[in-house]
């Protein structure tokens, strides 16, 4: 090979700093030398592309662009080739040889302050090339510019302090040329299965043809460059597979391009099935960050907002700088912008499909909603996160139905000003419970609510539009009482006598004596319509739910008495029985055992009973003296 005008040049100062460290302090991510040398032939694939479409007079312009890697593992040599738009002897000088002082300089000071960043934000400084020294002894780049009257060139380096610029006296087609001659200890990609691998993992949507050895390795398009009125829904689902691994194609797509006031391009899926398993390996998700189709980071967790954790995808930036590093991002501007315009494009998709097609949307709460609920903390986001929000209600017939609070206040009775729910782990434990018994009775709606989570949900966001949350155990009765009557009450009790008024307030009291300070007051119930009893939260105490899930999240936390009200509905068989026991002999161990079991049996339907025994036992006691009065009645003939 004839070489003319062959010229030796020194590497600057912070050059020569620059690739000591590459080549004596990085090992953890060598890999990455193909990945930037890939990007760099896209590059000049792309600048002859726009050469072309211009008219310009090119050098063999008939030539395919592509890019293609070959390897000899005998002599540990990796060639990357590109038939871009290739460099003159002062473009080598200029792109290769030197690299921006400023650059360089920032590069070394954040180098020096954390080493191991430093594979993340190679590339960042316009020095991606020199990464190739982290596995190369020498580095041999020919190439011809696409102008027809530039020689073509050689660069030479041993990357230790200076390197050669040759004129070729031989013909070679335009685009250039890298030849990797492997260190020692970099053997490992002079074999064509690792070097595959680092191709699919880091430039597989590069949007030029990518050859190893002759084969194609990019083989799946990066279609969320392509409009979306040219992909089908199987090309859509082929990339979700491929991407995912799912076997089952997605419950939705969303494919977003943006020109301004940034570019980028998502394609984002929600899967039919959660994978979550309710926060078991919360670590897996996140969308794949591409500037400029290269793979920047995988399973980025700042695109979206944990409570989208479900969306699986790709966002492709078209302003980022090419490898930025996970610190630079989160402060990156550019990058903000991507991450709140994907997190509106998703929630606004969701209302879409909420709207549109109410069974879909259900398809997907069902599967998505628990994490989904976990939003409540995004009061950017909070009005469209209020909307996607879904519960079961009294109004619905079944637990699969569901309700948004748009829905609930569609339905809302005329003056009413709160939303009313209820917590339980059931429908029929809900519907069970004694504080909905007035809400029935005056035809007023309540959302339920089975998940633990969902509390704390109704708790942060307090109100939706202009109406307030209120449970239905310390809704105010003043203004339930206000609502007419939609059932109409059969009692078929008399009025009690002014004595008997008195006597039953005697019992009160009594109850409240037996219970001590288990309960600040026992009183009459006016919001009771079927239970004999129930208790009722004070205003400034924790919430039956809350009690509970903090037992479970700390087995050994030391909750302290919450002030509990016990009501009692004197129009019940119960009561009244009781009365009649009361007035003969105001301390029978029945009326102790009574209120002790109506105390306990309210505290079981909450869910916050912590030790039944004496329950059962008490129980047991009661039905055992029961039968006996009852095998003695049936004696005597009654």
């Amino acid at each position: 090979m004839g070489e003319l005008h062959k010229t030796k040049y020194e590497f600057k100062a912070e050059t020569k700093k620059l690739l000591d460290i590459l080549v004596h302090s990085l090992y953890t991510s060598r890999e990455i030398f193909l990945r930037e040398l890939i990007s760099n032939a896209s590059d000049a694939l792309d600048k002859i592309r726009f050469e072309l479409n211009k008219g310009t007079e090119v050098e063999n312009k008939d030539l395919p662009l592509e890019i293609r890697i070959n390897f000899d593992d005998k002599k540990n040599i990796v060639t990357v080739s590109d038939t871009g738009i290739g460099m003159s002897r002062d473009e080598m000088i200029a792109n290769i040889g030197t690299i921006a002082k400023s650059g360089s300089e920032e590069f070394l000071k954040q180098l020096a302050e954390n080493k191991e960043t430093a594979n993340n934000i190679i590339g960042r400084f316009g020095i991606g090339f020199y990464s190739v020294f982290m596995v190369a002894k020498e580095v041999i780049i020919r190439s011809k510019s696409f102008k027809k009257d530039e020689p073509a060139v050689e660069w030479r380096s041993d990357g230790l302090g200076d390197y050669d610029i040759s004129d070729l006296d031989e013909k070679i087609d335009r685009g250039t040329t890298i030849e990797i001659h492997l260190k020692d200890d970099a053997k490992e990609f002079a074999d064509k299965y690792r070097l595959q691998g680092i191709i699919k993992k880091h430039s597989n949507f590069i949007s030029f043809p990518i050859y190893l050895e002759k084969e194609k390795v990019n083989t799946i398009a990066a279609i969320w460059r392509e409009p979306k009125s040219s992909i089908k829904k199987e090309q859509y689902d082929e990339f979700y597979k491929f991407l995912t691994y799912d076997s089952e194609e997605p419950l939705e797509v969303i494919h977003t391009s943006v020109d301004a006031p940034i570019q980028f391009n998502a394609l984002l899926f929600i899967p039919k099935k959660s994978y979550d398993f309710w926060r078991f390996n919360r670590d897996d998700y996140g969308l794949d960050l591409y500037v400029k189709r290269v793979l920047i980071q995988h399973q980025n967790k700042d695109l979206l907002p944990e409570y989208l954790s479900f969306v699986k995808g790709v966002v492709d930036s078209e302003d980022l700088p090419l490898n930025i590093s996970r610190e630079t991002l989160q402060e990156n501007i550019i990058f903000t912008k991507i991450a709140n315009s994907v997190t509106t494009n998703v929630l606004s998709h969701l209302q879409k499909v909420a709207k549109d097609n109410s069974e879909r949307y259900s398809d997907f709460w069902k599967e998505h909603g628990r994490i989904f609920k976990l939003g409540y903390m995004d009061f950017v986001n909070a009005e469209k996160y209020q909307q996607l929000l879904r519960f079961n209600s009294s109004f619905n017939k079944d637990e699969k139905e569901l309700t948004s609070l748009e829905d609930y206040i569609g339905r809302m009775k005329k003056d009413q000003k709160e939303i009313y729910f209820a917590v339980g782990s059931s429908r029929e434990a809900i519907t069970l419970n004694p504080h909905l018994e007035i809400f029935k009775a005056k035809g007023l709606e309540v959302l339920y609510l089975y998940d633990p989570v969902d509390e704390f949900v109704i708790s942060s966001i307090r109100k939706f539009k202009d109406y307030e949350f209120k449970s239905v155990d310390s809704a105010d009765l003043k203004v339930i009482e206000k609502f007419e009557d939609v059932e109409t009450e059969t009692n078929s009790f008399e009025k009690l006598s002014k004595d008997d008024e008195k006597h039953f307030d005697s019992l009160l009291a009594k109850m409240k004596d037996i219970l001590g300070d288990k309960v600040t007051e026992v009183k009459e119930s006016k919001r009771l319509k079927g239970s004999p009893a129930t208790l009722l939260n004070a205003d400034d105490s924790m919430s039956s739910t809350m009690q509970k899930i903090l037992k479970m999240t700390n087995k050994d936390i030391s909750i302290p008495n919450q002030k509990r009200v016990m009501e009692i509905n004197k129009d019940h068989s119960l009561i009244r029985n009781l009365l009649e026991i009361f007035k003969k002999n105001s301390n029978d161990q029945f009326i102790i055992d009574t209120t002790e079991q109506l105390y306990e049996s309210a505290i079981l339907l909450e869910g916050n009973l912590d030790d039944p025994h004496k329950l059962v036992s008490r129980l047991n006691r009661m039905l055992t003296e029961a039968s006996k009065f009852y095998v003695k009645l049936n004696k005597e003939g009654f």
